[in-house]
């Protein structure tokens, strides 16, 4: 692949992220209510959400995963959240799936609109590689983030006991998995 893919849901629009999303960024990640279930610290200067903006990036042309920049058709030079693809296994033909979004847009169904896009471009022909597994892994507790899942068709495989470790502490973590055979959209 060479030119970032674009794509276009009925309310969204996933693009390249840009220097100019770094604020956008902040909001979201200068909430302790997101960062909550995140293996992140909450942001306390801009300077990290440029870090993060510039690595989402950089994703793409190294070839390491992609990453959306989620906006709404009528503002698409306003970020509202983020998702994509890290972890590439080419030789195992699996990913690993993340996302965030701006309290604000919470329970609108803006995340399962902007994931379904993604897992229908994963699983076509325009991806690095043939893509078979899409893999997810929540906080123990995080039951938003499973209800998501599951109500794409991610299947709950078990728990990754004390699989993370940040914020000083180990954490377990729930796993979950989508097959295209089991995509249906």
């Amino acid at each position: 692949m060479s030119k970032f893919p674009v794509l276009q849901t009925e309310r969204l629009v996933l693009r390249e992220f840009r220097k100019s999303d770094a604020q956008a960024v902040f909001d979201i990640f200068s909430q302790d209510i997101v960062t909550k279930y995140h293996n992140a610290e909450t942001m306390q200067s801009i300077e990290l959400a440029e870090k993060m903006v510039e690595i989402r990036a950089s994703l793409f042309e190294r070839e390491l995963g992609i990453r959306w920049c989620v906006a709404l058709r009528e503002e698409r030079d306003v970020a509202i959240g983020s998702c994509g693809y890290y972890n590439l296994n080419k030789a195992f033909h699996s990913v690993e799936i993340g996302y965030d979004l701006h309290p604000l847009y919470w329970r609108q169904g803006i995340m399962t609109e902007a994931l379904t896009a993604v897992v229908n471009y994963g699983f076509g022909e325009g991806f690095f590689f043939p893509l078979n597994r899409i893999e997810a892994l929540t906080y123990v507790g995080h039951e938003a983030s499973a209800a998501l899942l599951k109500k794409l068709g991610f299947q709950e495989e078990g728990v990754r006991r004390e699989y993370g470790y940040w914020k000083g502490q180990f954490h377990d973590l729930r796993s979950f998995s989508l097959l295209r055979g089991d995509w249906t959209t």
